[in-house]
């Protein structure tokens, strides 16, 4: 009896040291699964994701093809691709001949030697959290085209869309109030979280180097703008013999691009949706962007749609109305018009990214269905919209 007891206790001990041992393996792959960040805060990073092919390039185009990808101020930057015609073909094309860094496509900025500007702008999955440490990768290529080339190229975070009507330099405008009826706007250059550094010119016409920096967020970062932020007597401007000087400045093309956050505590989970949906209930898209008088989406709509998508993709079962508003400016006909092909180009792009059609249904309401006043620029804003209304879930 006592022997039964014995090996009793003795089998207890086992499973009990062999629990502790699995317990604390778990734990010991836990905590090295918290270190590995695995999350890409960048849509599209490698410029591989299109609405078309790209077909021209033009001094006076607006980037909107590519993507979550699109342009601050009015330099126009560029966009490449294996699939592209003549002028925006890869490799050869008509700003340099260039591989990609990875894929098929890449995007084109001039970066100085003059005070012209283009930038590269996007809208970041989430934003970015309090106190955590982020690091930023992209890659840059000078054209063989350019008349020179810089080392300060870099990137600035913000917590609201940069955006001017420029073609130099993007700064920092604030306005201070001087008196009742007076007020003074002043700009200063913005400072980049990650900066190339100053002596290390950018020459590389063969291949790609890697701009590559860390940070500590201040919290609610939302936008990531790529570009050059100095004056041209501050980029380190250097001429080089391998130049052909075929372009007036310094054009580099940008590829590749990643944001991790490298103490943020797994797993790095957007913010749940909580809403609770039911038919008839309807949603405004808030930052759903056209071009003027068009039903063209421009880029800057993008995160928008993506959170659309990704509420009928977890309501499997979900079909939607698309409503178009306009505000009163215009002629009854005219608005309605416009605001039918602006709901109808809303289900195509839903459409294209694999949504099935059948969930959908587009109707234009015109200037009929106001949410505020048309006495105010604010008002007209508000009601310039596009909803959704649950009809089945």
């Amino acid at each position: 009896m006592e022997e039964h007891v014995e090996n009793n206790r003795r089998k207890l001990m086992k499973q009990t040291l062999l629990t502790i041992l699995l317990l604390f393996i778990s734990g010991f792959v836990i905590h090295i699964k918290a270190q590995a960040p695995d999350e890409n805060l960048i849509y599209n990073p490698d410029f591989e994701s299109y609405q078309d092919c790209p077909r021209r390039i033009d001094a006076l185009g607006v980037l909107t093809i590519v993507d979550a990808w699109f342009q601050p101020t009015n330099g126009s930057a560029d966009y490449f691709n294996t699939c592209g015609m003549k002028e925006c073909f890869v490799p050869n094309n008509k700003l340099g001949i260039q591989e990609p860094h990875s894929g098929n496509g890449y995007c084109g900025i001039y970066c100085s030697k003059t005070e012209y500007r283009e930038y590269l702008q996007t809208q970041l999955k989430w934003k970015l959290k309090e106190g955590e440490k982020y690091r930023l990768t992209f890659h840059v290529s000078l054209s063989e085209y350019s008349s020179g080339s810089i080392a300060t190229i870099g990137a600035v975070f913000s917590n609201y869309r940069l955006f001017d009507t420029i073609k130099s330099v993007l700064m920092k405008k604030e306005e201070r109030k001087i008196s009742k009826n007076i007020s003074q706007t002043t700009s200063t250059y913005y400072t980049p979280q990650v900066v190339n550094n100053y002596d290390n010119v950018l020459i590389n016409t063969k291949g790609w180097d890697r701009i590559s920096g860390e940070f500590i967020a201040k919290g609610g970062e939302e936008y990531l703008t790529i570009g050059n932020f100095f004056p041209a007597s501050h980029s380190n401007v250097t001429d080089l013999d391998s130049l052909t000087y075929l372009l007036p400045g310094a054009y580099y093309y940008i590829d590749d691009v990643s944001l991790y956050c490298l103490t943020c505590p797994p797993p790095y989970d957007p913010p749940k949706d909580t809403t609770e949906y039911k038919i008839g209930n309807v949603f405004i898209l808030k930052n759903i962007f056209f071009d003027f008088d068009k039903s063209n989406i421009l880029q800057e709509s993008y995160n928008e749609l993506q959170k659309l998508i990704e509420i009928l993709k977890s309501h499997p079962n979900m079909k939607i109305e698309i409503g178009g508003h306009t505000d009163d400016k215009g002629t009854i006909e005219y608005n309605q018009k416009l605001s039918e092909s602006r709901a109808k180009a809303i289900v195509k792009y839903l459409v294209n990214k694999g949504i099935d059609e059948r969930r959908l249904k587009h109707k234009g309401y015109g200037e009929l269905c106001p949410i505020d006043t048309n006495d105010t620029e604010i008002g007209r804003f508000n009601n310039r919209r596009v909803e959704f209304k649950i009809l089945y879930i």
